[in-house]
């Protein structure tokens, strides 16, 4: 009995350590798959107008390299859902699995972002004053306290905004003020409070954030 006891707990114990190996062998390969999938879809689907590596040259479509996956994801989910407006991201969304969102997103977070330059808001310019001060005046907060000083955002949170294109930038904060663009409720909020002049002049001193 002792002997038939011992056997079963030695099958036990191979099986268990080939499930192990199984999963061990399985598990990367599911990982390389996923990542081969969101290239294939990046190149395939989204080049166009965000580019390969997530640095679209289309100054009206946002960069994605180097964004939070988490913002990323849930721009994308909700582009499906209706709750952010946008008739071609709709589409496109709307073809995506939650679990294609999930791999997009974690692909375009680990392209490398390209810098750009600021065309007049450097140090000192308006565009600075408002993304690191605000607009005492109108109560509008910095928006360094949100984003970041180096425009990093943070994770899960708030998304990175260094380098983004200037006219990407601009046509959102105006979305916003409009209410176009509905998902983020305070930014909504503050620019209802800010001027063309000013929407235009932290926009540029963003795309030279770094």
């Amino acid at each position: 009995m002792q002997f038939r006891h011992r056997v079963g707990l030695n099958s036990v114990a191979a099986s268990l350590t080939g499930l192990m190996l199984s999963l061990a062998f399985s598990l990367p390969a599911q990982a390389a798959d996923a990542v081969n999938s969101a290239e294939e879809t990046a190149k395939n689907v989204c080049s166009a107008c965000h580019g390969v590596d997530g640095n679209s040259a289309i100054t009206l479509n946002p960069k994605l390299a180097g964004q939070h996956p988490e913002y990323l994801q849930k721009q994308l989910t909700e582009f499906k859902s209706g709750k952010r407006a946008n008739a071609v991201m709709a589409g496109i969304a709307g073809a995506l699995s939650d679990e294609d969102m999930k791999n997009l997103a974690a692909y375009y977070s680990k392209q490398s972002l390209k810098l750009g330059q600021a065309t007049t808001n450097g140090k000192g310019s308006l565009g600075e004053k408002i993304y690191r001060g605000g607009v005492a005046a109108t109560n509008v907060p910095a928006c360094a306290s949100c984003h970041g000083a180096n425009g990093a955002g943070i994770p899960k949170q708030f998304p990175r905004v260094n380098g983004q294109h200037t006219d990407y930038t601009l046509a959102q904060l105006k979305a916003f003020r409009s209410g176009e663009r509905a998902n983020a409720p305070m930014m909504m909020v503050i620019s209802a409070k800010m001027t063309d002049a000013e929407m235009a002049a932290v926009s540029d001193y963003i795309q030279g954030l770094r």
